[in-house]
């Protein structure tokens, strides 16, 4: 019995000096430019949970940043978007060689159609930001707007019209890799249509989100309650918690999230628990090559990145959001800087959290 007790005791004290070494991490990653950060982490079988905060939300006057606070996700919503699109396929309600002038509505077809041939570009191409699409968040009227009049709010219409106003096609559908907002706004138009809700209640149908208990992935303007534990969060070191959020709210992002849930969705996805056929996860993970190097290794609503030499998949956000799941070691991490790092594909803070976790190993 005694030997029990002090396995416990051992277990449940390297556990605190783990949490308290993963707090070291997040304190460390906090300076004048970063005001706070955000983490969270699970291994797959849940033996391994912790999440932690440093900083500060409000940056005068000061008040600091809490764990469980909800963040503007953007483009890490284009995970949850893909996984919709996907289920529709599941459902036979489409394919993804569908052309999209198939399943767009008419008066977006007749603004896209200006400058692209809908009738060749495919609903695969299109969730692999291969269709050639000009990204209007690109255009540099996009920010000039936003930083002018950033309580704007913005249309879906007004988007599609500034991709063909402001840019030319990028090149032939599927030739190509170009990483395109508009694109996934056109794919959040197809959810809407099929399941005759907004983005927020189409996605969370197709993809049971509330069933799987992730009670803070909301849309903003959806939940007061998510709404309301928003962190500020900075660009440049302006406050951009006014900022209107239809900026990105048609499919390119739109999702408010904790890291705790970002880290349970991906464990869902992952796990079998958001597809019907395990094939589908295959589909979305696909490996793509195109004649020319892509700068990203995009597959559907993810991509994969290097953490400490190994594979991971992921999707981040311009508000300084990550998700990773690393498959060799059964590991999923999420982070919200509260400003956006600088000078990687990778939230510095994963790799310092697995070379901690190595430690104990």
């Amino acid at each position: 019995m005694k030997k029990i007790v002090a396995l416990f005791s051992s277990l449940f004290l390297f556990t605190q000096v783990q949490a308290q070494n993963f707090q070291t991490i997040l304190d460390e990653e906090v300076n004048p430019k970063i005001p706070g950060i955000l983490v969270s982490i699970a291994s797959g079988d849940n033996q391994l949970t912790w999440s932690g905060a440093a900083g500060l939300d409000l940056i005068e006057p000061a008040e600091p940043l809490e764990a469980d606070q909800t963040f503007r996700i953007a483009s890490v919503t284009k995970t949850y978007v893909a996984a919709s699109i996907l289920r529709l396929m599941e459902m036979g309600i489409l394919d993804l060689e569908d052309p999209v002038s198939k399943h767009l509505a008419p008066e977006y077809t007749a603004i896209l159609s200006q400058d692209y041939d809908l009738d060749q570009i495919t609903i695969r191409q299109t969730l692999r930001h291969a269709a050639g699409f000009f990204d209007h968040t690109h255009a540099p009227e996009f920010f000039d707007i936003i930083l002018k009049t950033p309580d704007h709010e913005w249309t879906r219409t007004e988007q599609f019209q500034m991709c063909v106003d402001k840019g030319e096609p990028i090149g032939p559908p599927g030739e190509q890799f170009s990483y395109s907002d508009t694109g996934y706004v056109i794919l959040g138009d197809i959810i809407e249509k099929y399941t005759g809700k907004n983005l927020d209640g189409g996605i969370k149908e197709l993809l049971n989100l509330e069933e799987l208990g992730l009670k803070r992935t909301d849309f903003e303007r959806e939940d007061p309650k998510t709404d309301e534990k928003r962190i500020h969060q900075y660009f440049q070191g302006m406050d951009t918690y006014g900022f209107s959020p239809t900026m990105d709210y048609y499919g390119g992002g739109g999702f408010l999230s904790t890291t705790e849930e970002l880290v349970d969705f991906f464990q869902a996805l992952f796990q079998g628990k958001v597809f019907e056929n395990p094939e589908t996860l295959k589909i979305m993970l696909e490996p793509v090559t195109y004649e020319k190097k892509a700068n990203m290794d995009y597959q559907m609503g993810m991509y994969k990145v290097k953490i400490e030499g190994m594979d991971a998949f992921t999707h981040s956000g311009f508000w300084g959001t990550q998700v990773v799941y690393i498959p060799e070691k059964d590991l999923f991490m999420a982070a919200n800087y509260s400003s956006i790092w600088r000078g990687s594909a990778v939230a510095p803070v994963f790799g310092k959290i697995v070379k901690e976790l190595e430690k104990g190993n």
